[in-house]
């Protein structure tokens, strides 16, 4: 990949990446190189994004490192170095810490930067940060990804985007590497509510190819077979693709984890039940989910739930057997 056109080299006011008194492109920082975070970011730096990174865990930094980013000692040399910042942490709790939230520090650390929020959160959540961070100073942009890990190496994002506009132009020409479509959605949290809706297909849709699997299995059906139907069927997409030879494999590694699945479909649910809005199947898929995680399956891929559908068959099976004793 060429370097991104204007990476660097904007304006400098909150908005853009800026650049330090020298006229030296200042660094755009990304926090949180996780499971897709880390991806993300070994693709800003291949683009030729000045990059300033860092992660709780320093080994995950080392993949971006290899392609030309920084790495910061902290958190806040992050923050006190760039002057655009991506988030992409696990949870509310995670980016309070980071951004010193609710301590005197925050308007400090916030001020005059802009912060591109990347993760999956309440959207309530989100709001409350957007305001938060205008009051301090800084500008904030919600950019929630749709894909997980092969997408997200392959730089084959889906970002939803949504903020005030001077903002949200300003960032999206960085997303050009981690992201093969942008979508600007309105303002704060637009963004997020549009992810928790594209969440709730996905949950329900590998839930159901599971299931479906698993009814072929315990129907003998030739697994390969079943594969190849479905395929050449109106119904193969690049999920089922990517997930029906992992059921058929038996083969777990981790692009979506089934506890992550579960936090989304938490976060899902209370939106719904904050509008008034049925989620007759997210409801049933939460319940899989959980139980694949109370089986010791929450670090698996999601196709892991298969694990919890297989016991419900087991368990009705055992009931069946004794009622015929």
């Amino acid at each position: 990949m060429g370097a991104v056109e204007g990476a660097g080299t904007a304006g400098t006011d909150a908005a853009g990446p800026g650049a330090d008194v020298t006229g030296t492109p200042a660094p755009v920082g990304f926090i949180g190189l996780g499971t897709m975070g880390g991806p993300m970011a070994v693709n800003l730096a291949r683009a030729g994004v000045p990059l300033l990174v860092w992660n709780r865990t320093p080994e995950k930094c080392a993949a971006a490192a290899a392609a030309g980013a920084r790495v910061a000692d902290s958190a806040h040399d992050v923050l006190a170095r760039c002057r655009t910042v991506f988030l992409m942490l696990a949870d509310e709790t995670a980016l309070d810490a980071v951004l010193r939230r609710g301590t005197p520090e925050f308007a400090a650390t916030v001020k005059g930067r802009t912060l591109v929020h990347m993760g999956t959160t309440a959207p309530e959540f989100s709001a409350a940060l957007e305001a938060d961070v205008l009051a301090a100073g800084g500008s904030y942009v919600e950019a929630p990804v749709s894909g997980s890990r092969v997408p997200a190496q392959e730089g084959r994002l889906v970002a939803m985007l949504a903020g005030r506009e001077e903002a949200v132009a300003a960032v999206r020409p960085l997303l050009a590497p981690m992201c093969h479509e942008t979508f600007v959605c309105g303002p704060v949290p637009d963004a997020l509510v549009m992810k928790l809706a594209v969440n709730l297909f996905l949950i329900t849709t590998v839930t159901g190819l599971t299931e479906a699997f698993h009814f072929a299995v315990r129907h003998g059906l030739d697994r390969d077979r079943f594969l190849a139907v479905l395929d050449a069927g109106p119904m193969a997409s690049a999920v089922s693709r990517m997930k029906a030879p992992k059921l058929r494999d038996r083969e777990f590694s981790v692009q979506a984890a089934v506890a992550d699945v579960l936090k989304n479909n938490a976060l899902i649910a209370a939106a719904a039940r904050s509008s008034g809005t049925a989620s007759p199947l997210l409801d049933a898929c939460h319940a899989l989910f959980a139980e694949a995680v109370r089986l010791g399956h929450g670090d698996a891929d999601m196709v892991a739930v298969l694990h919890a559908i297989e016991a419900r068959t087991d368990a009705s099976s055992k009931a069946e057997a004794v009622q015929q004793a």
